[in-house]
């Protein structure tokens, strides 16, 4: 379709999980979308029958457990990644099939519309891995999912379906299998034939009214004359610590294990 980019994540034998040249290119692929003029929507849609099943665990163990390796892969990998869709301009679409969880999560908290397949599951289960949700990236899904959602996907590991996430304010619409690309392309078709000018300035004007919703604690800080950082600015200079912990040790090499982990 003329003035559609369709972003496919694919990788079927590990239901299109996040691998780390994955998120390398996806960078590349939104800030080349974001140069381009002609484009005037995105389609995200994962390949098959599911949308992205988290990261790739098998990549794990070669930098997840050395500060340095595990925030730079958080910074600058996945944070480079999320931090293009979000600055995009252009309007995107989620076309949310099977499973959705952690990455997948956050990828299509990065998408103005969510559509799904009644039959999806949403969820971020990894603290059966052992390790916490990155902080941008946590504050992100929880500005997506909500509070309450959010602490049940992080701290009991819940998992949710398309029609209790569309009543939770996450998805915008949820049909019948079936039914789900016919949506989709009708709604990025219907997209890309109104004004590409009048779409990107609403998402400048939406991202700004977003952004100053954020500093209210360094309004309060100003007022008392203290220090203008953030509590997310604040947390960032020990979130990676964990990296040498047992737990996420445990975690990581017992999925790889194929064995039940013991916390």
């Amino acid at each position: 379709m003329e003035g559609v980019a369709h972003v496919t994540l694919h990788y079927p034998k590990r239901f299109n999980a996040m691998s780390r040249a994955m998120w390398h290119e996806l960078r590349e692929v939104f800030e080349h979308i974001q140069a381009s003029p002609h484009v005037r929507c995105v389609l995200v849609s994962g390949h098959g029958g599911h949308f992205c099943a988290g990261g790739d665990i098998s990549e794990y163990a070669s930098f997840r457990f050395e500060e340095p390796s595990l925030r730079d892969f958080h910074e600058n990998e996945v944070w480079g990644a999320l931090s293009a869709m979000l600055a995009c301009d252009v309007p995107i679409v989620a076309r949310i099939a099977g499973n959705c969880m952690g990455a997948g999560v956050e990828i299509a908290s990065c998408c103005d519309i969510r559509l799904s397949a009644e039959s999806a599951q949403f969820g971020a289960p990894i603290a059966k891995l052992g390790f916490p949700m990155a902080p941008r990236e946590a504050a992100l899904v929880s500005s997506q999912v909500g509070n309450v959602t959010a602490r049940q996907m992080l701290l009991e590991a819940a998992v949710f379906s398309a029609p209790e996430m569309i009543a939770r304010g996450f998805l915008s619409r949820v049909v019948a299998d079936v039914d789900l690309p016919a949506l989709a392309q009708a709604t990025v078709h219907r997209i890309s034939q109104l004004a590409p000018q009048a779409a990107r300035l609403n998402k400048q004007t939406l991202r700004v009214l977003n952004q100053a919703l954020a500093p209210v604690n360094k309004a309060q800080s100003a007022i008392k004359n203290e220090p203008s950082e953030t509590p997310l600015e604040h947390l960032m200079a020990t979130a990676y610590d964990y990296a040498t912990s047992p737990e996420q040790r445990e975690g990581i090499m017992a999925f790889l294990e194929k064995r039940p982990a013991k916390f």
